[in-house]
């Protein structure tokens, strides 16, 4: 089955011809970037004062009696490669 699925794979590249698009002229290009841009108040987590090291974040956490929220991740920042 393996080497069916690589073969049509294979079969679908060759015979396949990508063309490019059109260029979008400047006034489209801005009019995206703005619709894309995170609006005034879509980024909540930039006003959280993060912290950079652990340590001193359990300092202070046992200084003000709060807990700690840990995000760690692992490998690319984007995802699987």
């Amino acid at each position: 089955m393996t080497r069916h699925l690589v073969a049509m794979l294979a079969l679908v590249a060759l015979t396949h011809r990508a063309t490019a698009a059109d260029p979008i002229s400047p006034e489209q290009f801005n009019r995206l970037v703005e619709l894309i841009k995170p609006k005034q108040g879509e980024e909540k987590f930039r006003e959280i004062p993060w912290r950079t090291s652990l340590w001193q974040a359990r300092v202070e956490a046992a200084r003000t009696g709060k807990p700690i929220l840990a995000f760690l991740m692992a490998g690319p920042p984007l995802g699987c490669t």
